[in-house]
C-alpha cells in the first residue's frame, strides 16, 4: 500500500471537480431532496467556483493517491479564506473528501494530520471545521481524533437550511 499527497494547482480543477461532486453527491444524496442537492452541487463545485478557490492565497487542496488511484482531497484555509471569522490563531479544515472504495483504508486520518501539520507549521493555535449535525461517523471520528463541539452555524443546502456543528481542537 502506498499512500502519496500531492498539492492541487490549477491544472487539477477537472480532477478536483469530478471528485468533489462524485464524493459529495454519494455522501448526502439520500438525506436530501434531488433538487436541493443539485441546487448546491451546481454552485459549490463549478469550474469558475473551484478556480477561484484554488487562487485563494490563503487556500490550499491536496489530493491523496492511495496505489496510484486518486483517493480524496484535503482543503485548507487561514486567515480571510476561512468560511467563519476564527481569528488569524487558526485553520479551518474545510473538506476532507473520501471517494467510497478508499474509504476504511486511514486516509480521512491521514488528511487530518496533513492539516494539523500545517497548521503547526504555520503556528496556528487551533484547527476547526464545520460537521453537518446528521453525520454521525464524520462526528465520532473527529472526536476520536481530539476535537469537540464548540459552536453551531447555518450551511445551505439548495434552500433547505442545516445545521453544521463547529468543532475545534487546540494545539497548544
Amino acid at each position: 500500500m502506498t499512500i502519496k499527497i500531492k498539492k492541487c494547482t490549477l491544472e487539477d480543477i477537472k480532477a478536483l471537480q469530478e471528485i468533489s461532486i462524485e464524493t459529495f453527491n454519494n455522501t448526502f444524496k439520500e438525506q436530501n431532496s434531488p433538487e436541493n442537492l443539485t441546487a448546491y452541487l451546481d454552485r459549490a463545485f463549478t469550474t469558475n467556483q473551484l478556480e477561484k478557490e484554488l487562487s485563494h492565497i490563503n487556500s490550499e487542496f491536496y489530493f491523496v493517491c492511495y496505489n496510484d488511484g486518486l483517493a480524496g482531497y484535503l482543503k485548507v484555509n487561514i486567515n480571510d479564506a476561512q468560511s467563519e471569522k476564527m481569528g488569524d490563531n487558526s485553520l479551518e479544515i474545510e473538506r476532507i473528501y473520501i471517494r467510497n472504495k478508499f474509504q476504511g483504508k486511514g486516509l480521512g486520518k491521514y488528511l487530518l494530520n496533513k492539516a494539523l501539520e500545517i497548521a503547526n507549521e504555520q503556528n496556528k493555535e487551533m484547527v476547526w471545521l464545520g460537521v453537518w449535525e446528521k453525520n454521525e461517523n464524520a462526528i465520532a471520528f473527529y472526536k476520536k481524533m481530539g476535537f469537540v463541539q464548540t459552536g453551531a452555524h447555518a450551511f445551505y443546502m439548495g434552500d433547505e437550511e442545516q445545521i453544521d456543528f463547529i468543532m475545534t481542537k487546540t494545539l497548544i
